[in-house]
């Protein structure tokens, strides 16, 4: 992998991503698990404070990533946000649903509302959690493009075997790495339901990943592309997945967290892996698939956003690090709340 611009910023985009399916995936999976395993409005409470004061900021790795993709491969932008529309539609209205409800469910302290808020949390997380998936199961299978790198298929064209597996990957990945983080942040009685959960989830978890494996080994070019020895990043994946069931057992939560974080981050890498150099696989002709220098900008332009990126990106990293080590408390009872 020759190191143009190109290909530097295809590394990029696929950092932010991978950044925000490691710090956004829990924040998915505590916004699953909030109607259930909070009894009453003040567990309901305590459990969105373990993300209140990042789940916003978490986001901004996804912002951040649909902005380089739109100016670094605009071409895959159009695209994919056309191609994808209803999909991502749904998507960002379930994100901005969940977004209202962490603002709005304290507002008023009628029963009713609260509830009706928690269950947007539920439904502004899991919907995302799932299309996630399913888009990038898209990516790597490939869509109907034609010459003109124009999207000439429909919404459920989106909605094969193997999309649809890679959705339960990620939503069942992103529900246990939830359930982990919360036993990390929570106390009693919170923090031994949230444990319950590890060890329902995680066996899912990882069947549905280990599912995903194999679909995509028959399901897509990643075999040839990958071979049969493919390194140590997409083998790192199941082996840590299987490596946080150890921990969970051993009662290492911690280490379990830092190993879900690793099969998240080496799932979003291997798909990467999978693509490059395309950013988008037709499956109508090969040779029309969208790739990092078809789809892209100017020289010019990414060498200016190269050095953009190299001013701020690392004020960001260290402010994001900062938040996380401010709030690295537990939650408990004597917390005070704010949701």
């Amino acid at each position: 992998m020759s190191m143009d611009l190109n290909t530097l910023w295809f590394v990029l985009i696929g950092v932010l991503f991978t950044g925000f399916f490691v710090l956004e995936g829990f924040d998915f999976g505590v916004g699953i698990l909030l109607p259930f395993l909070g009894r009453d409005d003040g567990e309901r409470r305590r459990i969105i404070a373990t993300i209140g004061p990042v789940w916003d900021g978490n986001e901004v790795w996804l912002v951040t990533a649909g902005g380089a993709i739109f100016a670094a491969f605009p071409h895959w932008y159009a695209t994919l946000f056309s191609g994808f529309y209803l999909a991502l539609f749904l998507m960002l209205v379930g994100m901005i649903v969940r977004a209202v409800a962490f603002e709005f469910r304290s507002k008023d302290k009628h029963p009713a509302w609260r509830s009706a808020w928690d269950w947007m949390i539920f439904v502004g997380s899991a919907v995302p959690a799932l299309l996630w998936g399913v888009a990038f199961g898209n990516l790597l299978k490939g869509v109907p493009i034609d010459a003109s790198k124009t999207y000439v298929g429909g919404f459920f064209n989106l909605l094969g075997p193997y999309p649809l597996i890679a959705g339960l990957a990620s939503l069942t990945a992103f529900t246990t790495h939830g359930a982990i983080f919360l036993e990390l942040k929570s106390t009693d009685p919170i923090r031994s339901r949230a444990m319950q959960a590890v060890t329902r989830a995680g066996p899912v978890a990882t069947i549905a990943m280990i599912l995903f494996v194999v679909a995509t080994y028959a399901w897509t070019d990643a075999f040839s592309r990958l071979g049969v020895n493919p390194g140590v990043v997409p083998l790192g994946a199941a082996g840590v997945m299987l490596a946080a069931g150890v921990f969970v057992r051993r009662r290492a939560m911690g280490w379990a967290f830092l190993m879900t974080c690793l099969a998240l981050a080496f799932t979003t890498i291997t798909i990467f892996m999978a693509l490059y150099p395309r950013v988008m696989v037709s499956s109508l002709n090969p040779n029309w698939s969208l790739t990092i220098y078809n789809a892209s900008s100017t020289p010019y332009t990414l060498k200016v956003m190269s050095i953009v990126a190299l001013l701020f990106v690392p004020l960001v990293l260290a402010y994001q690090a900062w938040t996380y080590w401010v709030f690295r408390r537990r939650i408990g009872s004597d917390t005070r709340l704010e949701y």
